[in-house]
């Protein structure tokens, strides 16, 4: 049996991961093209809080004549110390695709590894690319082709972030990142995506003249005692709509959500009618259900 994982952009060729933003677009202007996927079960395993990526998950699965289930960390013997790889291997026999929400990336491979279904990262504290379906769709939505266009990242260099270098790759765009000192992204990945990817201290500098400016809370899940030392050193960072200005006449703004206003970005920025956000987070559905669609229907004896 052929299993198809998606633990980050670059676990599929550069034409399906494509490939599926444009299937998630299609399912959005017609939801009867969906696949039916009645009699299959997407497990979601959740180590962490969500309300985007379980709701997206939930209602995907639904719409498609499928069901889903879900676990939380309290909920299962992960909670009481059973090896994940034992809860990989129970799992995958019950369900048709797991979606795994944890801490460390290597505690998802090694759950992928003994899974004998499709394993879907639902979050990392390295990598989010369910989050990176989403934008691609939204922003092609609005803008048109991402191809050839400038981004600015500002903030921290976290898993949404991360997830934007692999996809400046896989999407061909530029990708500017605008961060603190000490706060950038794994230096490894950095050096991988070089062609594509540049580290610029000065948030001007980095938003003059690019179509789309990004953010992310300052302190991500598990960050929390963080908070107050990430405040200060992200003060000079917060997306503002004079920082907008300096982006194309035409950019558009986006956060993964939740959002801490007067933190990473202004109210006057989230509000304005150049953020896309609530597009945004309505497409992790569509892109999460065309993935799913993806998964599943390659998955197969």
């Amino acid at each position: 049996m052929t299993i198809q994982h998606f633990l980050t952009l670059k676990d599929l060729p550069v034409a399906d991961v494509r490939g599926i933003v444009e299937r998630a677009t299609e399912l959005k202007n017609d939801p009867n093209l969906a696949a039916n996927v009645s009699r299959k079960t997407l497990g979601l395993v959740f180590e962490k809080s969500s309300t985007r990526t379980r709701a997206a998950f939930e209602v995907a699965m639904t719409q498609m004549g499928g069901s889903s289930m879900f676990l939380k960390s309290t909920d299962s013997q992960l909670g009481r110390g059973e090896p994940i790889e034992d809860t990989s291997r129970v799992l995958s026999r019950l369900v048709d695709c797991i979606a795994l929400r944890t801490d460390k990336h290597s505690k998802l491979e090694n759950f992928a590894k003994h899974s004998k279904v499709p394993v879907i990262n639902a979050l990392t504290d390295e990598f989010h690319p369910c989050q990176l379906l989403a934008d691609m769709q939204t922003f092609i939505e609005k803008r048109g082709d991402i191809s050839g266009r400038s981004i600015a990242w500002i903030g921290d260099g976290n898993n949404v972030c991360q997830s934007y270098i692999n996809a400046a790759g896989v999407f061909n765009f530029e990708l500017r990142i605008s961060c603190p000192r000490g706060f950038e992204p794994d230096e490894s990945l950095l050096s991988q995506n070089s062609k594509h990817v540049n580290l610029i201290n000065d948030p001007i500098l980095a938003v003059k003249g690019t179509d789309l400016v990004v953010t992310d809370v300052w302190a991500s899940m598990g960050q929390e005692t963080e908070q107050k030392k990430r405040a200060s050193a992200f003060k000079n960072f917060q997306v503002t709509s004079e920082l907008m200005s300096y982006a194309n006449q035409n950019a558009v703004f986006m956060h993964c959500l939740p959002a801490h206003r007067g933190e990473e970005v202004s109210c006057d920025v989230i509000d304005a009618h150049d953020s896309i956000v609530w597009d945004e987070a309505e497409n992790r559905m569509h892109s999460q259900k065309a993935l799913l669609e993806f998964l599943i229907s390659r998955s197969k004896p």
